[in-house]
């Protein structure tokens, strides 16, 4: 029953509800990170970190709190979690940690962490809150990297730093541009939306 209600939850966040392409969060990342492969991993890496500690505590504290303090509370967990991974970044991948810049911070408003907070932790225990929150995580993840890694290669000619196009490829500079990511952003709802009603469509014909 447990391993069953697991698996609806990693269906649930990876395909039927994205936090991308179906609920729409965590639009600003990437429009700020998808032009370098190694940075998109980076940072979707530490919201998935994030986001599963942020639901984990919660849930453990959410008999705890009373409800007209409960959002600064979850502000303060979800910052605790968000400041331990500045902070190990500074140390291990200071180079990145530049790049970066403030975005990292900035994982503090990104609504994955207080959406799957309100939505999910909230009304259940901790182990299944940090899956939720795992999961929330690899969707916002598999998505961006499927993203980055077409501007990287366009954009730069390379895939992980490393020159993948032939010597005289011409770059698009669009596609290291913000612009670039809102067209695939786009273009990745309008596949998703359409390959679900697809689905749904051939349900209801077999079930006739």
């Amino acid at each position: 029953m447990k391993n069953s209600k697991m698996l609806t939850v990693l269906k649930d966040n990876l395909w039927t509800n994205n936090p991308i392409f179906i609920q729409i969060l965590g639009i600003c990342s990437t429009l700020a990170v998808t032009n370098n492969v190694r940075n998109t991993l980076i940072m979707s890496a530490g919201v998935t970190f994030a986001t599963a500690l942020s639901s984990m505590t919660l849930s453990a504290m959410k008999d705890l709190l009373p409800r007209k303090v409960r959002m600064i509370i979850q502000v303060v967990v979800m910052s605790f979690y968000v400041i331990l991974l500045d902070i190990l970044l500074r140390a291990y991948l200071p180079d990145v940690s530049k790049q970066l810049g403030p975005y990292v911070g900035l994982i503090i408003t990104n609504c994955i962490l207080m959406g799957r907070a309100e939505a999910y932790a909230a009304a259940n225990k901790p182990l299944m809150s940090f899956w939720d929150g795992l999961t929330s995580g690899l969707g916002y993840m598999a998505v961006l990297v499927v993203i980055s890694v077409i501007r990287e290669i366009l954009g730069f000619g390379t895939l992980l730093g490393f020159r993948v196009m032939p010597e005289g490829f011409v770059t698009w500079t669009i596609m290291i541009m913000a612009p670039s990511a809102f067209f695939f952003v786009a273009m990745v709802m309008w596949w998703a939306k359409t390959e679900q009603a697809k689905r749904e469509t051939a349900k209801k014909e077999a079930k006739k």
